[in-house]
């Protein structure tokens, strides 16, 4: 049964897919299409910001992406020394590392921070999980995110009066070969059974090429979602959400996919 994933692949990452792989063990073929291409940003301005921990209460990564920042920063000989040689990461760790969900955290780890909250999900429980360890006396917390980013998690630690300092480090947009690799998609293997959506940015970027290769057959696909604020966008789209992924893991979406197929 074949299933398509909307997703861009983990960058630096050997073997296949996690998401991929995990399917193919539950007897599902999976094909992987990237919908998004990022661009890196202030990445001058990040790197003054993380020489300095005495002046946050801590991080905040939404995304695996805002680590993929870091580490870029980290090529950098001033800071990569600070950083390796533990004088940095210390002082970090001594403060709170907030993060969504597992990929990220685990990413955190690798560049030697120690993470809370990644049980959360999603931003709008990673805030509330917040506001219960932070107070309005603390440091800013430093919010590490891309330009499309939502207003849930600023708004709720804003309205708990939680200090927060943002600074967009990436940039997000359609991946240049997406209407191709649709195209190409669906002349050569058909209709999928089930079609799952990673981000709000991916329902608007292809959305609308897939109603068109789709036509009517579109009924007969059934729309997943990685987690509540995609499902959320797909709604809003005009979609009927047959099922979303209790946690954004391989193992809850495929379990959630296979439910519903």
């Amino acid at each position: 049964m074949k299933v398509l994933l909307l997703k861009d692949p983990k960058e630096g990452e050997l073997g296949p897919d996690p998401y991929v792989q995990e399917f193919a063990s539950r007897g599902l073929q999976a094909t992987l299409i990237p919908v998004l291409s990022f661009e890196f940003i202030s990445l001058q301005d990040l790197s003054r910001k993380l020489a300095h921990p005495e002046a946050y209460g801590g991080l905040i990564f939404p995304s695996p992406r805002a680590v993929d920042a870091v580490k870029l920063c980290l090529r950098e000989k001033e800071i990569s020394e600070a950083w390796y040689n533990h004088s940095l990461t210390e002082q970090w760790n001594e403060k709170s590392i907030y993060v969504v969900g597992k990929s990220t955290a685990n990413l955190v780890k690798e560049i030697g921070l120690t993470t809370q909250g990644e049980e959360s999900g999603n931003a709008e429980n990673l805030a509330k999980f917040i506001c219960s360890k932070e107070s309005s006396s603390s440091l800013p917390l430093l919010f590490v995110c891309g330009s499309l980013r939502r207003e849930t998690l600023p708004k709720c630690l804003n309205e708990n009066n939680v200090p927060l300092e943002s600074i967009t480090v990436y940039q997000t947009s359609q991946h240049p070969s997406l209407q191709q690799a649709l195209g190409d998609y669906f002349s050569q293997q058909g209709i999928p059974a089930s079609i799952t959506f990673f981000s709000p940015s991916g329902v608007r970027f292809s959305l609308k090429t897939i109603k068109k290769l789709a036509g009517d057959s579109i009924n007969q696909i059934k729309f997943a979602a990685i987690g509540t604020t995609t499902a959320e966008a797909m709604t809003s789209a005009g979609l009927t959400v047959k099922c979303t992924a209790e946690r954004p893991t391989p193992q809850d979406l495929a379990a959630c996919i296979r439910r519903v197929l």
